[in-house]
C-alpha cells in the first residue's frame, strides 16, 4: 500500500514540475513495477501493454470516431444544425443560446469529442450572439457548457475509453448516454431560461420565422439525421459493433463533406494529420495509464481501501456520493481524462464490489468529465475558447460558466438518485 501511495505521490510531483501526465504515469508505474516485482517483469509488462493496446481491434474504434468527427466538422454540419435551432427558437429571449444547447446536442451526436463540439460552436453560434448582442459571459458559458454534450450524448470517445478500461459493453455505455444526454440538454436551456430572466439585456430575442423557413432549415440537417440512424442504429440494433459503426460514421462523413465540396488535397491531409495527432495523444495516455494500473494492482492498496471503506460504515450510495464528490474536486485542478485513467483501478472494483452496475458508474464518470470540463481553473473547454475568442477575457468565460457547472452537479445528484434514467435503453438491448 506504501508503494501505491508514494507512486501517487511521485504522480502529482512530476506534474506540478510541467511533466506531462502520460509520461509522470508511464514512468512511475515502469518503476514502481521494477522496484517491487523487478525489473525483468517491468520491462515484460511494458512491453505487453504497447503491443496489446496497439493491436487491439477494440481500440480502432477510437481513431474512427475521431476521423468521423473531423470529417462532419469540415462538412459544415454544424452550421446547419445551428441554423434549424434558431429557426424554431431564436425568437425567444435568450433563443440564440438555447440553439446553440440544441445544436451542440446534434452535433454531439455525430462526433464524440467534446472539445472539437466547443470549439465549432465557437465559430457558428458566437458570431451571431455577439451581432445580437448577447454578453461575452454567457456565449461562452453556453458554449463551453454545450460542448461537453458531445461526450454524453453518443458517440462519446471518453464512454470508448472508459469501456476498454473497464471491459464494458460499449454499444450499451452509448445507450445510456442518450436519456442523461437529453435531460442535461435541457437542464442546461432551464437555467438560460433563469440567467437571462435575471439579465434580459444581456440575451435579446432573434426574429421569428415564418414555418416554411423553418421546414426549409430542417431540411439543411438530413447528414445528421443519416449518420446518426446509421451509427448508433446499428449499433443499438445489434447489426454491427461500435468499431463498425465507427468505420461506417467516418466513411458516411468523409462522402458528406466530399458531396459538399468542403474537401480539398490540403484540407484532407490536415484531417488526417489532425486524426492522427488526437489517437497518438490518446493511446499514450491509455497506454502510460494501463502500465500504472498494473504496478497499483501488484500492491495491496486496491483491497487494502476496499476494506477501509467497508468498515467506515456507509451505505453503499454514500460511498459513490464521496466518489463524485473527490472526482468533483480533482476535475477542478487535473485534466479530466488522466484523472479517470488514474483513478480508475482504485474506485472501479469498490463500485463493483458493491454491486453496483458498471455501465450507470461509466455515466456518472462521463458526468464528472462534463464538470470538469468547465470548472475554473483548468477546465479544458474554457482554455479552447479563450484560445479561439482572443477578444474574450478569461475572466468573463469563468464567470459565464459558474451557473452551468452548478446545474451540471445537480444533474450528477438526479442521475445517483434515478440509476434507471441511465440503465432503461441498455435494458432494452439484446
Amino acid at each position: 500500500m506504501t508503494a501505491a501511495l508514494i507512486g501517487f505521490a511521485l504522480i502529482f510531483v512530476l506534474a506540478l514540475m510541467r511533466v506531462p501526465l502520460a509520461f509522470a504515469m508511464g514512468v512511475v508505474g515502469f518503476a514502481g513495477i521494477g522496484l517491487t516485482r523487478g525489473w525483468d517483469p517491468a520491462l515484460a509488462s511494458a512491453s505487453q501493454v504497447v503491443y496489446e493496446t496497439g493491436f487491439a481491434y477494440t481500440l480502432s474504434v477510437i481513431p474512427l470516431f475521431i476521423l468521423m468527427g473531423n470529417f462532419v466538422a469540415r462538412a459544415g454540419l454544424a452550421h446547419e444544425l445551428f441554423e434549424a435551432a434558431y429557426a424554431f427558437i431564436g425568437h425567444v429571449r435568450g433563443g440564440l443560446a438555447h440553439a446553440t444547447v440544441a445544436a451542440c446536442a446534434g452535433f454531439g451526436a455525430i462526433c464524440g469529442s467534446s472539445i472539437a463540439t466547443a470549439a465549432t460552436m465557437s465559430k457558428v453560434a458566437y458570431p451571431s450572439m455577439r451581432k445580437l448582442g448577447y454578453s461575452d459571459s454567457l456565449s461562452t458559458g453556453v458554449m463551453a457548457a454545450g460542448g461537453t454534450l458531445g461526450i454524453m450524448i453518443p458517440p462519446s470517445t471518453i464512454m470508448v475509453i472508459y469501456g476498454i478500461v473497464t471491459e464494458t459493453h460499449i454499444g450499451k455505455l452509448f445507450a445510456a448516454g442518450v436519456i442523461p444526454g437529453l435531460l442535461t440538454a435541457l437542464a442546461l436551456m432551464a437555467g438560460i431560461v433563469v440567467v437571462t430572466s435575471r439579465d434580459p439585456e444581456h440575451a435579446p430575442p432573434g426574429r421569428k420565422f415564418t414555418w416554411p423557413e423553418r421546414w426549409r432549415a430542417l431540411r439543411g440537417i438530413w447528414g445528421v439525421l443519416v449518420l446518426v440512424l446509421v451509427v448508433l442504429g446499428g449499433i443499438y440494433g445489434g447489426f454491427f459493433t461500435a468499431t463498425e459503426g465507427a468505420g461506417f460514421g467516418a466513411a458516411g462523413a468523409f462522402l458528406f463533406a466530399l458531396l459538399r465540396r468542403r474537401l480539398t488535397w490540403a484540407s484532407l491531409l490536415e484531417v488526417l494529420v489532425e486524426s492522427a495527432r488526437t489517437t497518438a495523444m490518446l493511446f499514450t495516455l491509455l497506454i502510460a495509464a494501463t502500465l500504472f494500473a498494473n504496478f497499483v494492482n501488484f500492491t495491496t492498496l486496491p483491497g487494502d481501501l476496499k476494506d477501509w471503506i467497508t468498515h467506515l460504515g456507509l451505505s453503499p450510495v454514500m460511498i459513490i456520493v464521496a466518489m463524485m464528490a473527490i472526482y468533483v474536486v480533482l476535475g477542478t485542478v487535473m485534466e479530466e481524462l488522466t484523472m479517470v485513467l488514474l483513478t480508475i483501478p482504485l474506485f472501479f472494483p469498490i463500485v463493483t464490489s458493491l454491486g453496483f452496475d458498471p455501465i450507470w458508474f461509466g455515466v456518472l464518470i462521463v458526468m464528472i468529465v462534463q464538470i470538469g470540463l468547465i470548472s475554473p481553473p483548468v477546465g479544458m473547454n474554457l482554455f479552447v475558447l479563450n484560445a479561439l475568442l482572443p477578444g474574450v477575457g478569461l475572466g468573463q468565460i469563468f464567470r459565464g460558466c459558474w451557473p452551468f457547472v452548478f446545474i451540471m452537479v445537480i444533474m450528477l445528484g438526479v442521475l445517483i438518485a434515478f440509476p434507471q434514467l441511465s440503465l432503461f435503453l441498455p435494458s432494452l438491448m439484446r
